[in-house]
């Protein structure tokens, strides 16, 4: 959890904390110099038993003694990515920090599947929210759209770790990997209802496919119907011929869900895999406990859609309209019902 310049490591299961050294240069985190999502669980490996990694990508560089009036929409967003690991050597050690190539506030963060994350949207000054500082853009707490999106390889060296990429066409939006690989984003409101001044209402889909999406894949079969924690599985495979000398890299990718800037349960684990000399198969060893990958019960497949319930619904949102105020259809805020009967 981090808040403000403060963060700790909290355990649900005994309610104790653990309280970890402040972020550096008193990057600001809180809502609404940031949002949540900028947190990201860095891919968890084999390699080093699975050790839990964060990084918190951006915020602001306000103090938190600044009166709510002297807030503006120009303020300074940091530039900064704090990252720590979070076992006791790590938690010692402290925060390690890179910079991006620009400040961001709202950012989102993708975990790809070559384990490079995708940072994006957001704005390079001001605030989250809207209606509240004195020079709003429309109704917009933020200005100056963060439209270039950048990459970070944990991997790198400090000071190589980010790289820039082609500009996009959203400001705040949000975004989920896909199962093929790419990143789809959409949307964009820093308002309180719908506006075509600046910042405006955006409804377009924009599609990302990195790199990695020109390559050949490969294929395999074998894969049973269920997988035990520490089992190990052996899979009949097909690599490209270009992929030589052969270097394979097996994951499983949680893609989450997101919403108001927060991406609940992304997350990658990176598992254990041999590759056979005749290139052919592949022996991979499951993750080893519910605490790294929780238990799947099912298919994956998308649940059932329950028309009847969906409308029941619906009229419970229209009976608690206020009197002379306009009823609504269901098709206008279909996502509002499915969104409630999922939770």
């Amino acid at each position: 959890m981090a808040a403000n310049s403060k963060a700790m490591k909290f355990n649900w299961e005994t309610n104790t904390e653990t309280r970890l050294p402040d972020l550096p240069n008193k990057q600001i985190t809180v809502y609404p110099m940031s949002a949540p999502a900028t947190a990201v669980l860095l891919p968890l490996t084999w390699e080093n038993n699975y050790k839990p990694e964060v990084v918190i990508f951006g915020g602001s560089q306000l103090a938190d003694t600044v009166k709510e009036n002297e807030v503006s929409s120009q303020s300074p967003t940091s530039k900064q990515a704090s990252r720590i690991a979070l076992d006791a050597a790590g938690i010692a050690n402290g925060w390690s920090y890179d910079e991006m190539p620009e400040g961001r506030v709202m950012a989102d963060a993708t975990i790809l599947p070559d384990g490079k994350v995708l940072i994006m949207n957001g704005a390079k000054t001001g605030t989250a929210g809207y209606g509240n500082v004195p020079d709003q853009i429309g109704q917009s707490n933020a200005d100056n759209p963060a439209f270039t999106p950048v990459l970070y390889d944990p991997a790198a060296p400090a000071g190589t770790a980010m790289l820039a990429k082609a500009k996009l066409i959203f400001f705040i939006a949000c975004r989920t990997l896909l199962p093929d690989g790419r990143v789809m984003i959409a949307g964009s409101n820093p308002n309180a209802d719908v506006e075509t001044r600046p910042y405006k209402t955006e409804y377009q889909v924009e599609y990302i496919s990195p790199p990695y999406m020109t390559k050949t894949r490969p294929t395999y079969t074998g894969l049973p119907a269920a997988w035990n924690y520490g089992q190990n599985i052996t899979l009949s495979v097909t690599l490209p011929a270009s992929l030589n000398p052969p270097s394979i890299t097996v994951s499983l990718m949680d893609l989450g869900f997101s919403t108001h800037g927060v991406h609940m349960d992304m997350r990658m684990i990176k598992l254990k895999a041999t590759l056979s000399s005749n290139r052919k198969s592949l022996v991979i060893t499951g993750p080893p406990n519910a605490s790294t990958q929780k238990v799947l019960i099912g298919t994956g497949a998308s649940p059932p859609v329950n028309q009847g319930a969906i409308d029941k619904i619906w009229m419970k949102y229209n009976e608690q309209l206020v009197v002379g105020q306009p009823k609504l259809s269901c098709p206008g805020a279909y996502a509002i019902c499915l969104a409630e009967l999922m939770l």
